[in-house]
């Protein structure tokens, strides 16, 4: 047996070998890719995420990677300063945020597992048809290959469907789920490099989804002085054009239309715009939380068990935290896999239940969406005449608790 069978090399399935490789649990990850490209572009890992690579030994590599967000800032359409408050180690915690290129985040954990656990412990051109069970394990029967040639089928004592938004698995559990719900916008992201804006080590947040809301973060420094920045822009629309694709290539043409005055003292939006290296579109989608993800020996990780929208920088890191929860659990009850599979959904189905919902509704920019909603639109005189400092922390503050990393739970979880 091949212990362990992780479907798909992804962030999730990646960090899932890293912590197994920790317990000592032998697993084989199994990549529909042919070959590994640098894909995506921005990714945002909170202070508890942070914490859970830096078990695994990556922190000093991925802090030379990224950037480090000292600060999150908020801004209405007109450029006017909302809200700032600290984040990461400048808020308190024992570890950073960290903001990174995807491809830089999954470069250093694809390294790390082969580092660890041998070459062979990723196979790539392994496109999943379904899985079998049986009482002792698993069997993972594949599709043909780039090439045309059909990968023997895999026997192991666990399969984990860590395969994303297009998980095979999730669609061999839940046939008849149908489409991704679309929330009423859609999404460009792109990268630009730029000079630093604020510091160069803030998150930065802009408008409301009505007229179009901007979400700003620099991903990488380079030795010129300039940064990549990492640009996301939302705005409601009856329709989207997109499939559920990350990397689907997208125009600045149509979004500069609605930022055309965005000419702001701290940052020319149109300007920064034009200037980008990468435009992706994505319609904002998710899917309705699951009743279950665990059949026998067979489970769900990471975007395959809870797709969300990505609104409060909390996709990557719940699916670390999956991870780290999951080998955990496997480790514990050692040779009962089916009440380790069991436990590990008991403890994370409804905790990513709650994040899936509350990005729909009440994420960290719902600060913006009180701003657009008490101005009518308009600028402002005073920001304290519109909403109070306390009003916007606890909007900050409840977030944090939801996902799971407000700093007086993390500090009392220490370890």
């Amino acid at each position: 047996m091949a212990g362990i069978l992780v479907i798909g090399g992804g962030i999730g399935g990646l960090t899932l070998a890293l912590c197994l490789h920790r317990q000592g649990i032998p697993c084989t990850v199994l990549e529909a890719a042919a070959e590994i490209r640098p894909l995506g572009v921005g990714v945002n890992i909170l202070p508890h995420a942070a914490a859970e690579l830096a078990r695994l030994g990556l922190a000093e590599e991925l802090q030379r990677l990224g950037v480090a967000p000292a600060e999150a800032r908020f801004f209405n359409r007109f450029g006017q300063h909302v809200h700032a408050e600290p984040l990461g180690r400048a808020a308190g915690y024992d570890h950073p945020q960290l903001s990174l290129h995807r491809a830089d985040l999954h470069g250093a954990l694809l390294a790390a597992v082969r580092e660890r656990l041998g070459e062979g412990a990723v196979r790539l051109d392994h496109r999943v048809a379904r899985v079998e069970q049986d009482e002792q394990g698993v069997t993972v029967v594949f599709t043909p290959g780039r090439g045309g040639a059909m990968p023997p089928p895999l026997r192991g004592s666990v399969a984990i469907g860590a395969d994303g938004i297009h998980s095979a698995l999730r669609r061999q559990l839940y046939p008849a789920e149908g489409e991704p719900k679309y929330t009423g916008y859609n999404m460009w992201r792109g990268v630009t490099r730029w000079p630093p804006f604020l510091g160069g080590a803030a998150m930065t947040r802009a408008g409301w989804l009505k007229t179009g809301k901007m979400v700003l973060y620099p991903i990488r420094d380079h030795a010129d002085g300039t940064q990549l920045l990492n640009w996301v822009f939302e705005v409601e629309t009856e329709t989207h054009r997109s499939r559920r694709d990350w990397n689907r290539p997208g125009e600045v043409e149509d979004i500069l239309p609605w930022v055309r005055d965005w000419a702001f003292d701290w940052l020319d939006v149109p300007a920064m715009l034009r200037a980008s290296e990468v435009v992706l579109e994505f319609p904002m989608v998710d899917q309705d939380p699951l009743p279950r993800w665990t059949f026998g020996r067979v489970t769900l990780l990471g975007d395959a068990a809870h797709p969300m929208v990505p609104r409060g920088s909390n996709g990557a890191g719940q699916s670390i935290l999956d991870a780290r929860c999951l080998a955990d659990l496997l480790a514990r009850h050692g040779e009962d896999a089916e009440a380790a599979l069991r436990a590990y959904e008991a403890v994370r189905l409804p905790a990513t239940t709650q994040v899936v919902l509350t990005n729909r509704t009440n994420p960290p920019d719902a600060i913006l969406r009180e701003v657009f909603l008490r101005t009518s639109d308009r600028p402002f005189g005073r920001i304290e005449e519109v909403m109070s400092r306390e009003e916007m922390l606890a909007i900050t503050g409840g977030y944090k608790r939801v996902a799971g990393y407000d700093l007086a739970t993390l500090q009392a979880h220490r370890g």
